[in-house]
């Protein structure tokens, strides 16, 4: 289990788990329900930067399994609602998920931006 520093920096590796499903109260939500949180990033990379992950861990888009259909089947429910969302307000948006190396937190998240990239100094 992670831990948040005095500096206020996640160490450690499924901050999913750790930090935003127990305590979504910490988060600007934008979607919840028994199987699937949708929020705004905590440090977005784009100008509008939404996370969507099930709330039951699953590794990642490889490890998925059939008996994960269900919190599967809900979250790209949800991404599709808040893509649709995020187009309509920002005429554009993207979807994306990080894999292997390129995926910080080891539980499934799907990205879902709009805008520029920010600068993450």
């Amino acid at each position: 289990m992670g831990a948040i520093g005095g500096d206020g920096v996640y160490r450690g590796t499924d901050f999913y788990c750790d930090v935003a499903i127990p305590h979504p109260e910490r988060l600007h939500v934008v979607h919840e329900d028994d199987r699937v949180l949708a929020f705004h990033h905590t440090r977005p990379f784009w100008e509008v930067h939404i996370v969507v992950v099930p709330k039951r861990h699953i590794g990642s888009l490889t490890t998925v399994s059939a008996q994960d259909e269900t919190d599967v089947r809900e979250l790209l429910r949800v991404v599709q609602t808040v893509a649709r969302n995020v187009e309509l307000e920002h005429g554009a948006a993207a979807v994306l998920t990080n894999l292997g190396a390129y995926q910080d937190s080891k539980h499934l998240h799907v990205h879902v931006h709009s805008g520029g990239r920010r600068d993450r100094r």
